[in-house]
């Protein structure tokens, strides 16, 4: 249960994150986790995680040891850093692969946001890879949050981090599975 967000705006990209962990109907804040970060420096950018608590870790590992760090500049490079991920998620990180017969590939069971100097970029589960051009979101509240990001995108009052902060404030409001407080970052785009 989390939040993510990404946001496009006037040359500047932005990714923001809740900090809430739940087990079930237990709620973990940040008041008494330290490390409840959902964002991670990649790339000469950022990338935020949703899925089981597990996941920040094994991705942040794996990419941690990937020297140099791999190219997230195109859908295409990004699919085929995620499908190796995937192998890798299997095999050293003992991922149990969804067997749902409607699936036609396997899921890795975690969606993640990535804002770079290239654009900002998700990654679905079953490794759909799309570029965004303003805004999206991921996660238990997402849909709070697109929403909220509709609302405020063209206010020329806001910038992209605070376009990014306010999906993330409205969807912590009506979400229970996102809470505060939030994390949010920024990275000027190569190509604005």
């Amino acid at each position: 249960m989390t939040t993510i967000a990404v946001v496009r705006k006037d040359g500047i990209a932005a990714i923001a994150a809740d900090t809430l962990t739940k087990w079930g109907s237990a709620k973990e804040s940040a008041a008494y986790v330290r490390n409840h970060g959902k964002i991670f420096p990649l790339a000469g950018g950022f990338i935020a995680v949703t899925g089981d608590a597990t996941f920040k870790h094994i991705v942040e590992d794996y990419f941690g040891t990937l020297q140099p760090a791999p190219r997230l500049d195109t859908p295409a490079t990004i699919f085929r850093v995620w499908n190796k991920l995937h192998a890798e998620f299997k095999e050293r990180y003992f991922i149990q692969v969804e067997e749902d017969k409607e699936d036609a590939v396997e899921s890795t069971r975690l969606d993640v946001l990535i804002a770079n100097p290239h654009g900002i970029f998700g990654v679905s589960g079953h490794r759909t890879v799309q570029e965004f051009t303003r805004f999206y979101a991921y996660g238990s509240g997402s849909d709070y949050a697109l929403g909220a990001m509709y609302s405020v995108y063209d206010r020329p009052d806001m910038d992209a981090q605070a376009v990014a902060r306010h999906a993330i404030a409205a969807a912590a409001e009506f979400d229970d599975g996102t809470g505060g407080p939030i994390h949010s970052f920024s990275v000027p785009l190569l190509d604005p």
